[in-house]
C-alpha cells in the first residue's frame, strides 16, 4: 500500500524565502501525486478482486448446473431393472413341490437371475418337473453342521436359510451383468417384480441399504426385533453392503447360536456393521389368519413388493382356492402393478355413500358417508397369527371393527376382470358384487348395484412421486344411472388444491 509521509521542512534563512515558497509548491505538487496514483492503484485492485470474484461465481454457478444436470440424467437413466437383482430363495426338498407354483407366477427366467436353496438334491421326479424352464434354478446349499444352534424347539435349517446371503453373493458377485440388490424371500413368499424394481430405483445401491418391513403382530416384533425386516415378507441388501456382510458372515452367525430364524441372524450382523432398516410398508410378513381383506384393502399409497403366508389365510376372492385366487390377482398386477390394491376414496352426493376403489381387488360401498380418516384403518376382518391373546392380539397398525351382521357390512364387489385398450390407453376393471342373504331397500341401498366398472390410465410414478407417494381420487361417472344396477367410476391424479372429503 501507499504510505504518505511528511517531509519536514527545511531551515529557512532571510535570504532564501523564494526558494522556500518553491520548494513548498513541489512538495505539495508531489504529496498529491502520491495521492493520486495510490487512489488509482486501489481502484485498479478493487476491479480486479471484482473481476475474479465474478468468474468464480460464474464458474460455481456453472459447476453446480453441469452437476443438477447430470443428477437429473442419472436419476432418469439410473432406475432398477429387474435384471439388476439377484434373488435368494430359501426352500427344502420337502416345501419346493408344493410351492413352486406360486413362484411361477411371478418368476420370469429371461429377465431375472437368482437361485432356490435346499438342503439337499431333489428327487429324479422333481428333478423332471415338466415347468423347470419356467423357476428359477435349484442350489444345493452348503453344509452348516459346524455352526451351533441352541433355540430350544427350533429348526436348525435357519442357518442354513441365513447363510443363503453368503452363497448368493458368492455366486452373482463376479457376474458380468451389474448386480445392484440382493432380494431374499421364503418359497411362500409371492413378490410384485415390477413393484420391488420401482421401489429399489429410490435408493442408491452403492451405499449400504437394508430394506424391508417388519411384522404385523407387535408380539412378534417383541420378540424378534421392531427394526427387522421378516424373511417371509422379503429383505433387500444392496449389492455394496450384501458384499462386505458376505465376508464377515460366518464368524459373525456362531455368535448367535440362540437366535430363531435366518432373518435374526442376517438382522444381527447388519447391526453389527452399523446399518438399521429402511422400512418399506410395501413388503407383508402377513402374521394373520382368516380373511385378509381389512388389510389389502387399506394398503399403504406406497407399491405393493410382496405377500406372505397366502396357504394360511382365507383365499382372497370367493368361489376360489388360494392358488387360484393369487393367479387372479395376478391378471390385474400384469395390467398395471403400481396401481394394485391403491385405494381411492369418493362420495355419491345423491345417496350419501362412501366408495371405496382397492384397484385390482374389490370396491366397496358404505351406505352412508364417512371421513377420510375412518375409511383408511383397516377392517377387522382378519385374526392374529396365535389364540393366546394379550399382546399377540395387538396389530401395528390402526383398526376399526366390523359389524358382526354381514348386511350391516359395507358392499363389496370383487374384480371379475382387467382389460386395457390400445388405443387410449384407457385399462377397465370390471367388478361385482359379492353375494349375501340380506333384504335391502332397492331404492336406496348400494346393494341394488350389482355391477362396477372402474376405468384408470396405468400408473407409472417417477422417483420424486414414489419418495413422496400421494393418494388418487376418483369420480362417479356421469354415465351411471341413478336408477340402474351399474355404476362407473374414474380415476386420476388428484388437482393441486383438491381434497377427499364428504361435500355438502
Amino acid at each position: 500500500m501507499c504510505l504518505l509521509r511528511s517531509v519536514p521542512k527545511p531551515h529557512s534563512s532571510s535570504s532564501s524565502s523564494s526558494l522556500i515558497f518553491a520548494r513548498t509548491f513541489v512538495v505539495k505538487d508531489f504529496e498529491i501525486a502520491r495521492m493520486i496514483n495510490c487512489i488509482l492503484l486501489s481502484v485498479f485492485i478493487f476491479l480486479i478482486y471484482l473481476l475474479v470474484s465474478i468468474a468464480r461465481l460464474q464458474s460455481k454457478d456453472t459447476i453446480y448446473a453441469d452437476h443438477l444436470s447430470s443428477s437429473q440424467d442419472q436419476s432418469q437413466t439410473s432406475l432398477t431393472k429387474i435384471d439388476h437383482i439377484v434373488f435368494g430363495i430359501g426352500s427344502s426338498t420337502r416345501s419346493w413341490p408344493s410351492r413352486r407354483e406360486y413362484v411361477k407366477l411371478w418368476w420370469d427366467a429371461k429377465r431375472m437371475r437368482g437361485c432356490v436353496f435346499v438342503e439337499q438334491p431333489l428327487s429324479s421326479s422333481d428333478q423332471n418337473y415338466r415347468h423347470s424352464y419356467l423357476l428359477p434354478p435349484v442350489c444345493v446349499s452348503e453344509d452348516t453342521s459346524r455352526f451351533r444352534y441352541t433355540w430350544r424347539g427350533g429348526d436348525r435349517n435357519a442357518i442354513r436359510i441365513a447363510r443363503c446371503v453368503l452363497e448368493a453373493v458368492k455366486m452373482f458377485n463376479t457376474s458380468s451383468k451389474e448386480v445392484r440388490w440382493y432380494v431374499f424371500g421364503d418359497d411362500d413368499t409371492i413378490f410384485i417384480p415390477e413393484n420391488l424394481a420401482r421401489t429399489l430405483s429410490k435408493y442408491d445401491h452403492t451405499s449400504w441399504y437394508y430394506i424391508g418391513s417388519n411384522s404385523e403382530i407387535y408380539h412378534q416384533n417383541s420378540m424378534f426385533g421392531h427394526d427387522m425386516a421378516f424373511g417371509g415378507g422379503g429383505y433387500v441388501l444392496s449389492s455394496s453392503l450384501a458384499n462386505v456382510l458376505a465376508r464377515n458372515f460366518d464368524s459373525c452367525i456362531e455368535r448367535y447360536p440362540h437366535l430363531h430364524g435366518g432373518d435374526s441372524r442376517v438382522y444381527a450382523c447388519v447391526l453389527e456393521l452399523g446399518v438399521g432398516l429402511s422400512h418399506e410398508p410395501g413388503f407383508h410378513q402377513f402374521d394373520v389368519r382368516g380373511n385378509a381383506l381389512g388389510i389389502l384393502t387399506s394398503h399403504s399409497t406406497r407399491p405393493l413388493v410382496s405377500l406372505h403366508h397366502m396357504a394360511h389365510i382365507d383365499p382372497i376372492f370367493p368361489n376360489s382356492t388360494t392358488f387360484s385366487a393369487v393367479r387372479h390377482l395376478f391378471s390385474a398386477v400384469e395390467v398395471d402393478p403400481l396401481r394394485i390394491f391403491q385405494l381411492s376414496v369418493c362420495y355419491d352426493r345423491w345417496y350419501s355413500w362412501t366408495i371405496s376403489v382397492s384397484w385390482g381387488y374389490t370396491v366397496q360401498i358404505e351406505g352412508r358417508h364417512m371421513y377420510l380418516r375412518d375409511v383408511l384403518p383397516a377392517q377387522e376382518t382378519f385374526r392374529p397369527w396365535r389364540k393366546s391373546g394379550g399382546l399377540a392380539s395387538v396389530y401395528t397398525f390402526n383398526t376399526r371393527e366390523i359389524h358382526r351382521d354381514p348386511c350391516q357390512r359395507p358392499v363389496t364387489f370383487f374384480m371379475e376382470h382387467v382389460s386395457s385398450s390400445r388405443g387410449n390407453g384407457t385399462i377397465k376393471s370390471v367388478y361385482k358384487q359379492a353375494y349375501e342373504n340380506c333384504t335391502f331397500d332397492p331404492i336406496s341401498s348400494p346393494r341394488k348395484i350389482e355391477e362396477i366398472r372402474v376405468f384408470s390410465r396405468r400408473l407409472d410414478p417417477d422417483i420424486r412421486q414414489l419418495k413422496a407417494p400421494r393418494r388418487q381420487c376418483c369420480d362417479i361417472l356421469p354415465t351411471s344411472s341413478t336408477g340402474g344396477n351399474i355404476m362407473e367410476i374414474g380415476i386420476r391424479e388428484c388437482k393441486e388444491d383438491e381434497l377427499i372429503y364428504i361435500h355438502p
